[in-house]
């Protein structure tokens, strides 16, 4: 049998692709995190499927419900919030499902920057103002980064960033951006971007540190820093453009 991971999006229940529905809805077994995974998407589950609360287990145990779900004939969906391939922490599990012999795939899903770009009604590639995307993180609490993947050294292109895992420690973000970017260079802050809940805050390198401690901003946000956010005179992509070769 086989484990599924699948994005299960940024935070509201549609937000996830059809297949991602439709293999949860087949799977006698679920994995997902309680903190983070729709609580809605949990119904798509067979009623008489067992469903696991990964918050507080470790990657071990984690891996040994998946086996398990295996050697007895089971798919398993394994939702993991956004997207699986950014800081999902499922290459580690793939690792050892590789060591078991547990075959598995990957099923997509809505990243959380998409959902806050969304949400800010922005493009992260603005023609003549940024066409380049970095995202990263920070290593506090969390694995450290390698060698060059500090911001100081990620900013020097001054290309759009966007930041998970970070805003706790905004105001070292902040530091750490300033020499490159500039006090002026807009910033924005999505927390549980597109959930009912969902805030934006909405500043510069200048005041965005003291606008999230007002806020009381301590996770599950996204931080998205660069001039894209504020352009209005670019020029257009030449995409669309009428002396483009179509031919």
């Amino acid at each position: 049998m086989t484990v599924r991971f699948i994005g299960a999006g940024p935070g509201a229940a549609d937000l996830i692709t059809v297949r991602g529905q439709r293999l949860i809805a087949t799977s006698p077994v679920c994995l997902y995190a309680g903190s983070l995974v729709p609580a809605e998407l949990l119904e798509l589950c067979p009623p008489e499927a067992k469903l696991v609360d990964t918050a507080t287990m470790t990657l071990d145990e984690i891996v040994a419900e998946m086996v398990t779900a295996h050697q007895a004939g089971h798919d398993v969906a394994r939702l993991h919030s956004g997207d699986p391939s950014v800081f999902s922490a499922m290459a580690e599990q793939m690792r050892r499902l590789d060591a078991a012999a547990v075959p598995y795939d990957v099923v997509p899903g809505v990243p959380a920057f998409a959902a806050a770009a969304a949400s800010l009604k922005r493009e992260l590639t603005v023609p003549g103002v940024g066409q380049t995307v970095v995202l990263t993180r920070i290593s506090h609490r969390a694995t450290p980064m390698p060698p060059g993947e500090d911001l100081a050294t990620l900013g020097t292109g001054r290309a759009t960033m966007v930041l998970h895992l970070a805003v706790q420690r905004i105001e070292h973000v902040v530091a750490e951006l300033l020499p490159n970017y500039g006090e002026d260079c807009p910033v924005a802050v999505v927390a549980r971007a597109s959930r009912d809940d969902e805030l934006i805050l909405r500043g510069t390198l200048a005041d965005i540190a003291e606008r999230v401690r007002e806020a009381g901003v301590k996770r599950t946000a996204v931080i998205v820093v660069g001039g894209v956010l504020a352009a209005s005179e670019f020029p257009d992509s030449h995409l669309y453009s009428a002396d483009r070769c179509r031919t």
